[in-house]
């Protein structure tokens, strides 16, 4: 009751003052301004200039009344009778408790019906830091202190920037750790390297130990079985580095005297007890011995590694043939080539198996492509083994003759296989070491195996200027017109390789509105403003839009007016003269 009446007191205040101005205009113009666009029958009768208000629908216009703003008076917003004049963005009636730490835009925080935010969770989620595990449970201030009130008549709303890295927030609990000592350890300082970021705690489960897995044996909750000292830096991820002395106790077979790797992986898992365990390497990548025609042919390892000091040794012809040599002369007449000796025997049998003799393709190196009708004697010139499957043992001349690019000008690997395939003639190419000559991200990822877009085929000129490939978008570029304007042609001083858009150079956001506000569409080219083109640092509001005589009268009244253009910025920093009005900077009539 007690708010309705207020209301209408207000509205009573607004049609007195209404009928006051309307004694002395009533045969002048409008005190609404040349741009109300409504007839004076939608809140006057005929009888007189009296005022129903309930009769004005407020969301007709371009401001619709709604939560708290429809509890108002009129002339709260509106402080003269041109009623245009009211501001319509937050910032016009509200003041910034956040000095624009969050911009001037309060929607996405706030509704007309309540400053409260509900939603703060949510809200943080589209930020550079989402709010995740125990971070979503912290209060704002542990983080953001400038919101903290220093005095019952103060309060800090600041939502400054921060760090969004650990050590931004956690320098203290980095600084203070002591098992392990995190700073005289110079362990990392990006949190997530150790601990997970989803945990509440700094240890146990809340450890990320993925960068060594603590699987099977090395499932252990006691961190000390592994980490003897306070310096957990001071350990290797080696295997011997801990299993040294069941190495060296291992008698069958003898791991020191038969010089195996220290590599526990390589023969064993993660299963206790060290078994099962085996060398099946040499199946895999050396030579068969569990599986085809040597499987269960030998008993000892010994039998073909006669230096049990050197594994990469080893012995054919102890076996074949070696008493009659004969023999095997026969079986291999005709192979060029062929030798009596163990890496002969090697080179042509890599599986052990007399048929099919040599298959290069399951070899160190297939053989595909332009390689496939090379004749053998063109790479092997001596004999098979020992041959080089390196580009450069075969290719060199190639290389050095290349001139599109020059290969040797700018020192291009000569490693082949990093751009080319086997495919005749050395194309397609591609080329993943752009980046060391010009950094390909962004845009330009969808277009980096279209050489020829940007070279047309010629690769001795080197492109690493914005400007060499996008001079037609400069040229072209109307708004605002780059070349008119004299725009640098370093395209990376306000665009990104991502998109044109968003571009860094924010004019009404950092400078002053011309694409808002009273200035939008009210000039055609930067030069209108800024007159030297070298340096737009300098600008004009007097020479060609605001001239003398019609600016001093328009300011006669105005204390301390002069007619220069760094003062018309310094009393209307948004070009407009709604908040110049609000300042009572006038003489006294």
């Amino acid at each position: 009751m007690v708010q309705n009446r207020r209301i209408q007191m207000r509205k009573l205040s607004l049609v007195i003052a209404i009928l006051i101005l309307s004694v002395n205009l009533l045969a002048q113009e409008s005190p609404h301004g040349d741009n109300l666009d409504i007839g004076c029958t939608d809140c006057h009768n005929t009888s007189g200039w009296n005022v129903d208000l309930n009769s004005f629908n407020h969301n007709s216009t371009n401001f619709s009344l709604v939560g708290q703003h429809h509890t108002l008076s009129c002339n709260d917003c509106h402080i003269s009778l041109e009623f245009e004049k009211a501001g319509t963005i937050c910032n016009d009636c509200h003041t910034d408790m956040h000095q624009q730490t969050l911009g001037l835009d309060c929607d996405p925080c706030h509704t007309p019906n309540s400053w409260v935010v509900n939603n703060v969770s949510q809200l943080h989620q589209m930020s550079r830091f989402p709010l995740i595990g125990p971070h979503s449970e912290a209060d704002c201030s542990q983080c953001h202190t400038n919101i903290i009130s220093t005095s019952a008549s103060a309060s800090f709303l600041r939502f400054d920037p921060l760090g969004i890295e650990c050590f931004d927030c956690h320098k203290n609990d980095y600084m203070a750790t002591t098992k392990p000592n995190h700073n005289e350890s110079n362990f990392s300082t990006n949190c997530i390297d150790c601990h997970k970021f989803n945990s509440y705690s700094w240890f146990g489960s809340g450890i990320n130990h993925d960068f060594f897995p603590l699987k099977g044996v090395h499932e252990l909750d006691n961190c000390n079985a592994c980490h003897k000292s306070e310096n957990f830096r001071d350990i290797s991820s080696e295997c011997v580095s801990c299993h040294q002395s069941n190495y060296n106790a291992t008698s069958n077979p003898n791991h020191v005297s038969l010089n195996f790797s220290t590599q526990c992986n390589e023969c064993h898992s993660l299963t206790p007890g060290w078994k099962p365990a085996e060398y099946r390497e040499h199946d895999a990548i050396s030579f068969p011995i569990y599986s085809g025609e040597h499987n269960n042919e030998w008993n000892d390892c010994a039998e073909c590694h006669t230096n049990t000091s050197n594994y990469a040794e080893f012995t054919c012809i102890n076996c074949h043939e070696h008493n009659n040599r004969t023999d095997m002369d026969e079986e291999h007449a005709g192979i060029v080539g062929y030798e009596y000796n163990s890496l002969a025997c090697f080179a042509c049998h890599p599986l052990g198996s007399a048929e099919g003799s040599f298959n290069h393709n399951i070899s160190a190196f297939p053989l595909t492509g332009a390689h496939t009708t090379v004749d053998c004697s063109d790479c092997h010139t001596i004999e098979y083994a020992g041959t080089s499957n390196e580009c450069a043992s075969c290719h060199t001349n190639e290389y050095n003759q290349t001139t599109n690019p020059n290969h040797t000008a700018i020192n291009i690997s000569n490693d082949c296989a990093l751009c080319h395939t086997t495919i005749p003639d050395w194309q397609p190419a591609t080329f993943p070491i752009h980046s060391n000559y010009f950094l390909i991200e962004g845009a330009h990822l969808s277009i980096a195996n279209d050489c020829f877009d940007c070279h047309n085929g010629n690769y001795t000129i080197a492109i690493n200027s914005c400007f060499d490939c996008h001079a037609n978008d400069y040229n072209q570029t109307n708004d605002p017109s780059h070349s008119v304007a004299q725009f640098p042609t370093i395209c990376e001083e306000c665009h990104s390789q991502n998109a044109w858009t968003p571009s860094t150079f924010n004019h009404d956001g950092l400078y002053f509105p011309i694409y808002s506000g009273r200035h939008n569409q009210e000039w055609n080219t930067c030069s209108d403003c800024h007159t030297d083109p070298a340096n737009y640092a300098v600008f004009t509001c007097t020479t060609s839009c605001h001239p003398l005589t019609e600016t001093n009268e328009h300011h006669k009244e105005v204390i301390g007016y002069t007619y220069v253009s760094s003062a018309c910025l310094s009393c209307h920093p948004t070009g407009s003269i709604d908040k110049f009005l609000q300042k009572s900077i006038y003489r006294s009539k």
